[in-house]
């Protein structure tokens, strides 16, 4: 955009040089007609010789002048495109500190969510250790109760046995005393013995 501005305000400077330079050379070439009707031939030579050196000077001030403008537009237009270079690369350096901190940010949450998920695995692992032995300890618990319960109706079953066995016996005991002693004694001895031999048994059980 700078360099058609520049390219505009060049043109246009040529084109008023030229009409000055019309202008200047109409005016003269009358001059000189007018001093060549009225004067000597030589003098309108000078003259036209003259505005030539003129327009040349002229010209080359114009050309000077075009060529400073465009110099000092060009300076501009490099020292802004310098500046936006400079200020893009800023930008540039700015958006990847940026993008850098973003980056160390979300790695430094993977990471705390990655200690926290082996924090939280550990905790279940420990407690499903924990809650298996407490099991384990309840279940052996149960079966020693079961054990000491089966255990003490065991002895139940058996001593009620040896009770049962003890009342039998004595009973057949006494029977058989009864059997012998009917046989053996008259019968007012034999009840007496009978009665004493019971009383003995009852005593002892």
């Amino acid at each position: 955009m700078h360099i058609t501005r520049i390219s505009r305000t060049a043109l246009t400077a040529l084109c008023v040089c030229g009409i000055v330079l019309g202008l200047a050379a109409f005016g003269f070439a009358e001059e000189a007609q007018h001093a060549a009707g009225g004067h000597e031939g030589g003098h309108g030579a000078a003259q036209m010789k003259d505005f030539i050196w003129r327009c040349v000077d002229f010209g080359a001030l114009v050309l000077i002048a075009v060529w400073a403008i465009k110099k000092a537009d060009l300076k501009g237009t490099l020292a802004a495109r310098s500046a936006g270079i400079k200020r893009t690369l800023e930008e540039a350096v700015a958006a990847k500190e940026a993008a850098e901190k973003k980056f160390q940010e979300y790695n430094g949450r993977l990471e705390a969510a990655n200690q926290e998920i082996e924090q939280i695995s550990a905790n279940m692992k420990r407690e499903g250790e924990l809650e298996k032995e407490r099991i384990v300890a309840e279940a052996n618990a149960a079966a020693a109760r079961i054990v000491a319960q089966a255990e003490v109706a065991a002895e139940q079953e058996v001593l009620k046995a040896k009770n049962e066995l003890r009342a039998e016996a004595a009973k057949l005991a006494v029977e058989l005393a009864e059997q012998k002693i009917v046989k053996n004694i008259a019968k007012g001895d034999q009840d007496k013995l009978v009665g004493e031999y019971i009383s003995k048994v009852v005593t002892l059980h």
